[in-house]
């Protein structure tokens, strides 16, 4: 969990820095954020603790003391499997009720904090926006005393573009104890500002202010730090922030709006252009009169009717309908995409759920096996296997997860491959491990190519 929330914290570390965040709203953000990384560190954690727990017990020999007592590999995971089933459950029902929760207050408060107006920083040499309505730039600033020298300010409170500028030689910034206003001391300089306008001749002369002061105080209202709460529900409609009832009743509703678009395309491709509107009268019309007498009606029959000129003008009519059909259902099929990948969202977070804890039983059975064949525990070995092993399953899943929101694998093959593709992993370890297998023992593989004599294989040759 720890390595994991330094990873979070690292892409996010920009959105806190200079902010003025009270240590209780990091904190809050952080245990939210911990709720979230639960579906990647659990998993994880199982694995590492099964290959720790098991790798000990082989190194120890306690598990072949347990055996040639006549206790079974199985019988020595049964505990464990049963705890890892209850395990399991918990992580089903925390990804059920507990993580959209989580994942509703991290998304609020992330929106908070990233709208959330930085602290007055000021760099010399670098215009400083900071400040809500002033643009501050400064030449020096004395470390020691805190004196800032060559200031140069643009008011633009009023909205009007660089109308006021203050040039001073020095000054000092001090902001009040509860940080609502900043005390502004200028030192000899002068103040520059254009004169509303209201008629045109006073336009044409550019009419402005300067005042010249040796000493200058002002007294600027500060936006505070104090953090600014959304309400949230403005992010609740999201599909990671609901559970699977909600999300069978979300999707039902997309799928909804998704047939009534497309029953909406027809109508309006048989209306507007398959059969354009006109008059249904056949007695005015001759030519379809007797078309029907004849029981002739195909439009190949009514087309060869016409002479040179309205046959031209067929074609023209046909080809413009047929580019108006194609660009409508060009654009109707990206909303139709769109929409299927929302709903392909919304079905692939329902199966989440379930993944979360069928991966935590899934590695146990990876782990325990592994511990007990590779017979090493403590933090070495151990942390490199399981590490390895979760990197594979985690590609494998973004992967499938990917594949299924492009819509190129259903949402049931996408976010079960990397279980597909590990379970017979677990199912060989464990067998290997029932069998006493030396897969994974390095001295078997030693002692293999020292079998291997090449001396006597030349010899062999040479005969």
């Amino acid at each position: 969990m720890f390595v994991l929330l330094m990873q979070f914290l690292w892409r996010y570390i920009d959105e806190f820095v200079g902010k003025g965040l009270d240590w209780t709203i990091i904190v809050e953000f952080m245990f939210y954020v911990s709720a979230t990384l639960v579906p990647m560190a659990l998993p994880l954690a199982i694995l590492l603790a099964s290959i720790m727990s098991f790798g000990n017990m082989g190194e120890n020999y306690e598990l072949i003391a347990m055996k040639a007592a006549g206790i079974s590999l199985q019988r020595i995971m049964r505990p464990l499997i049963i705890l890892v089933i209850i395990i399991g459950l918990g992580a089903f029902y925390f990804s059920n009720y507990i993580m959209p929760v989580a994942s509703l207050k991290t998304s609020a408060l992330l929106y908070d904090i990233k709208h959330q107006n930085p602290e007055l920083v000021l760099k010399e040499g670098i215009f400083t926006s900071d400040l809500p309505g002033f643009s501050i730039k400064v030449g020096q600033i004395n470390k020691e005393n805190g004196m800032i020298h060559d200031l140069l300010i643009y008011d633009h409170r009023d909205n009007q573009g660089n109308t006021q500028v203050t040039v001073a030689d020095s000054g000092f910034m001090s902001t009040s104890d509860d940080k609502l206003f900043m005390d502004l001391t200028l030192y000899s300089g002068n103040m520059y500002k254009e004169v509303k306008k209201t008629t045109r001749k006073e336009k044409a002369k550019h009419p402005s202010q300067r005042i010249k002061f040796d000493l200058y105080k002002t007294t600027i209202s500060l936006p505070g730090n104090e953090l600014k709460r959304t309400d949230e529900d403005r992010f609740r409609n999201s599909y990671r922030m609901l559970n699977l009832k909600q999300l069978s009743c979300q999707r039902d509703t997309l799928e909804g709006e998704l047939s009534d678009e497309k029953q909406r395309l027809a109508r309006q491709l048989t209306s507007y252009q398959y059969f354009k509107k006109e008059s249904k009268s056949i007695r005015k019309d001759s030519v379809k009169r007797d078309l029907v007498n004849a029981k002739i009606w195909n439009a190949d029959s009514l087309y060869k009717q016409l002479n040179l000129s309205d046959k031209l003008t067929s074609v023209g009519n046909a080809l413009n309908y047929s580019r108006k059909s194609k660009d409508r259902i060009s654009k109707n099929i990206t909303i139709q995409n769109s929409k299927q990948k929302w709903i392909q969202k919304h079905i692939n977070e329902w199966h989440r759920k379930f993944t979360l804890s069928f991966a935590c039983i899934i590695f146990f059975f990876i782990g325990a096996p592994l511990g007990a064949i590779i017979r090493k525990g403590g933090l070495g070995m151990p942390v490199i296997v399981s590490v390895l092993f979760f990197i594979i399953y985690y590609i494998i899943s973004m992967t499938g997860e990917r594949a299924a929101r492009e819509l190129v694998l259903s949402p049931l093959m996408g976010m079960w491959i990397s279980s597909i593709v590990i379970l017979p992993l677990g199912i060989i370890l464990t067998y290997k491990a029932t069998t006493d297998s030396g897969i994974l023992n390095i001295e078997s593989y030693i002692n293999f190519f020292k079998k291997i004599n090449p001396t006597k294989l030349l010899k062999k040759k040479d005969d």
